[in-house]
């Protein structure tokens, strides 16, 4: 069993420490699966305000499901569709203040309002991407994109 002392003092102190806390539990493991899972368990776990964390994978040209929590979710996206397909297809971090707004938002969840998709990129290709949802409107801002950034470029090396 993992024990972990993660801040509940500022943004940047929570994610330093997620950020440590995820090399612990992904150094050496080279399975991609299990590295996913204990990241989003943790993301769920330390991160407020959450409906769903988890990961959609490349597949084939398109995201496929990974390891998450909270409901059901979405299986495949396409590139360029939604928040996810929007990440995956541009490289780039969305910050979604209300899903309403976003257009061809995919709502697997309707309690979901915000998002927040970070893509996982190595050697110029998106492995996949993280994925956070939340019921709060504005939930995200660039300080968890910068945090969540730094946790994809971690994981890029060990998925």
């Amino acid at each position: 069993m993992y024990q972990f002392d993660i801040s509940s003092g500022s943004k940047a102190d929570l994610y330093r420490d997620l950020h440590a806390a995820l090399d612990a539990l992904t150094a050496g493991e080279p399975d991609a699966v299990a590295n996913m899972a204990n990241a989003s368990a943790l993301l769920w776990q330390y991160l407020p305000d959450l409906n769903w964390a988890g990961f959609y994978r490349m597949v084939a040209g398109e995201l496929v499901l990974g390891p998450f929590q909270g409901k059901a979710a979405c299986i495949r996206i396409p590139l360029g569709k939604g928040v996810c397909g929007t990440a995956a297809e541009s490289g780039e971090t969305q910050v979604v203040a209300d899903v309403h707004a976003f257009p061809g938002h995919i709502a697997c969840d309707a309690a979901s309002r915000s998002e927040l998709v970070v893509p996982i990129v190595r050697d110029g290709a998106v492995l996949g991407v993280i994925d956070l949802d939340s019921p709060e409107p504005g939930r995200f801002d660039a300080e968890d994109a910068a945090g969540c950034e730094a946790l994809a470029t971690l994981l890029a090396g060990r998925l």
